[in-house]
């Protein structure tokens, strides 16, 4: 049987972590809660497979990274749902963290949270280990009392978005990998392969076929610019990055990513999935339909959205529904406008959202699977095409030059 780390609470402040045999993860659990323990995490101890390094999350944030934040959100609700109070399930988090990072910068948290701070100030304050969406939900598990909850609820949304950009890049490797290989092959017959061949073609002073001579230029503009390309893209990401910088211009550019056929309406679902998951776990805690409104705004990560929320929340301060402000926008999908319209009517609200965010989510799926399936035979074929395009293109002179020897 597998071998399992454990961590779990014996009382207030008192934590034990050891190792445990068992079938599985839930049965450690099982086990443990019949002990009396109240678990807070349990993960197989075994040594990292090479699925596991390529699921490694390169770009930390202060040397830490996002399940790090997952796994803290976790902890500090099974803490709390102990009946810790919050600084007391903050230092137990830094006593017994593994990670110098982790207890560095919770220890900043807990010195401002015992200085009158809110949790969610206290962690905005940490630059960006943790994302809108997470201090949007710590402070309203706050404001609603029922942070322990939230934060519960928290880590499972984390969890869920984490695993689908796992197996979104997952999905990628093997059409990156196809790609670069076949920009390499064709970098060197250009740069390498075809100035070779010119020097035969022009001592044989045959007359080349239109396509072989657009090939023999190519092949003479890559090898007298090949710097051309690495400089237009540097300007081109200077100049982008710029751009995304200034709000009106970000907004611009998101906007036309969501024109964008298919991935534009990859990306709406996936900001649904995320809007309306979150304004249902805030109504379920009692939060008020304006304050919520508030909260997702900075939770979602298109400008063009963002945007447009801040005007449906100024409607809907107004006195007007929420599903008709969102409709108006025309930047949500339509379907869920109208799920949504249908929740307000009926005054189920927090049971639709959850519903449009659990369609979404499958959709979201269902369409990077198409999408892979789609790109990979293309991908294959394109390159394919091009690559024997430019041999045939080399292979009729020489086939001109056999005849004229014979």
């Amino acid at each position: 049987m597998p071998t399992f780390r454990f961590k779990a609470v014996s009382g207030p402040g008192d934590v034990v972590e050891g190792e445990m045999e068992a079938a599985s993860q839930a049965a450690v659990l099982d086990q443990l809660r019949g002990q009396g323990y109240l678990p807070i995490r349990a993960d197989e101890a075994a040594g990292r497979s090479l699925g596991d390094l390529l699921k490694l999350e390169v770009g930390s944030r202060g040397g830490l990274t996002r399940q790090d934040a997952t796994a803290i959100i976790r902890e500090l609700s099974s803490l709390l749902r102990a009946g810790l109070a919050l600084d007391q399930a903050l230092a137990v988090l830094i006593n017994f963290s593994e990670k110098e990072p982790v207890k560095k910068m919770m220890g900043r948290v807990l010195e401002r949270v015992r200085g009158g701070s809110s949790l969610a100030d206290a962690m905005a304050s940490q630059g960006r280990v943790f994302d809108r969406f997470v201090i949007g939900m710590v402070r309203a598990g706050e404001a609603g009392g029922a942070l322990d909850s939230v934060l519960a609820k928290t880590a499972e949304f984390m969890d869920k978005s984490h695993q689908s950009k796992q197996n979104l890049k997952s999905a990628l490797i093997y059409p990156i990998v196809l790609f670069t290989s076949a920009c390499i092959s064709v970098a060197i017959i250009v740069t390498v392969v075809i100035p070779s061949f010119k020097e035969i073609f022009d001592q044989a002073g045959i007359a080349l076929p239109l396509a072989t001579k657009i090939v023999m230029g190519i092949g003479d503009f890559a090898a007298a610019f090949w710097w051309l390309p690495l400089v237009v893209g540097m300007l081109a990401t200077l100049v982008i990055g710029r751009q995304r910088r200034d709000p009106t211009q970000r907004r611009a550019w998101d906007r036309r990513l969501l024109r964008l056929p298919l991935i534009g309406a990859l990306a709406a679902r996936v900001e649904t999935t995320r809007m309306t998951y979150t304004l249902g776990m805030l109504l379920n805690n009692g939060v008020p339909l304006v304050s919520a409104l508030g909260v997702v705004k900075g939770t979602l990560g298109n400008a063009a959205m963002e945007h447009a929320f801040e005007q449906i929340e100024k409607q809907v301060r107004e006195g007007k529904t929420f599903a008709g402000p969102l409709s108006e926008a025309a930047l949500f999908p339509t379907l869920a406008t109208h799920l949504i319209r249908i929740g307000e009517e009926s005054g189920r609200l927090e049971e639709m959202l959850f519903r449009v965010a659990d369609t979404y989510e499958r959709e979201v799926h269902q369409t990077i699977q198409r999408l892979m399936a789609i790109l990979i035979p293309a991908l294959t074929f394109g390159m394919a095409l091009l690559i024997g395009g430019i041999i045939v293109s080399i292979l009729v002179p020489m086939f001109s030059i056999n005849q004229l020897a014979q």
